[in-house]
């Protein structure tokens, strides 16, 4: 046999054990939590963007409700659901910041969780409302430098369901950027998959307050 029959033989055989991108076709879901003044901070301000205004008072946000295979994720589903109304969108700003990031989160993730618009942020709000986010954090009056694991064990304490391998923090520009939790479809803790954990392992990731 050729090099170039091996060569087509072998992506026919990836091409037979690819997942198609299905809409409900997924594992579990990641639940992931930005923490919005390190966002602002990085970049959201300089955007004017609304989430970054004083008045709203955020911390935790979320950031996205993934579908997620074991391995990988599916993204931008070809769905026959409606798309979400502006008033839709703009209904999640209270927990997703802005109406904007929740219209993002819908073309980009939820497309893929078979579900309608309603009932995709229906369930985002469910799986964000069960977790509790630690007091601390929202108490701080200065900047502060810690360990990333600091984070993760107070995620844990406060929410004795989760295992440490069933969320993840994760850093970007040396802040602390996201708690991401693994549920299961049915919203229940469960380990997050090998390409998910991937835990910052700074010892001095800045954290900044509210403002």
């Amino acid at each position: 046999m050729t090099f170039a029959a091996r060569a087509l033989m072998a992506l026919a055989l990836c091409a037979g054990t690819a997942r198609a991108e299905t809409p409900g076709d997924f594992d579990y879901y990641v639940l992931a939590l930005s923490w919005s003044p390190g966002w602002c901070a990085r970049e959201g301000a300089a955007r004017g963007s609304e989430q970054c205004d004083e008045s709203r008072d955020l911390g935790w946000v979320l950031h996205g409700f993934w579908p997620q295979y074991e391995t990988g994720w599916p993204d931008y589903c070809t769905t026959t659901q409606a798309a979400p109304s502006r008033r839709e969108t703009a209904a999640m700003a209270d927990i997703m910041g802005t109406g904007g990031s929740a219209w993002h989160q819908w073309k980009k993730h939820g497309t893929c969780a078979g579900l309608s618009s309603r009932a995709y942020f229906e369930t985002a709000r469910e799986a964000y409302g069960a977790v509790r986010r630690p007091e601390e954090f929202r108490q701080l009056e200065d900047e502060v430098t810690l360990p990333a694991s600091l984070v993760e064990e107070a995620f844990l304490r406060d929410n004795p369901d989760l295992s440490a391998d069933g969320l993840t923090v994760t850093c970007r520009d040396g802040m602390v950027q996201e708690v991401r939790i693994c549920l299961t479809r049915d919203l229940e803790p469960r380990d997050c998959g090998a390409d998910v954990i991937r835990d910052c392992s700074l010892d001095d990731a800045l954290m900044l307050p509210i403002r």
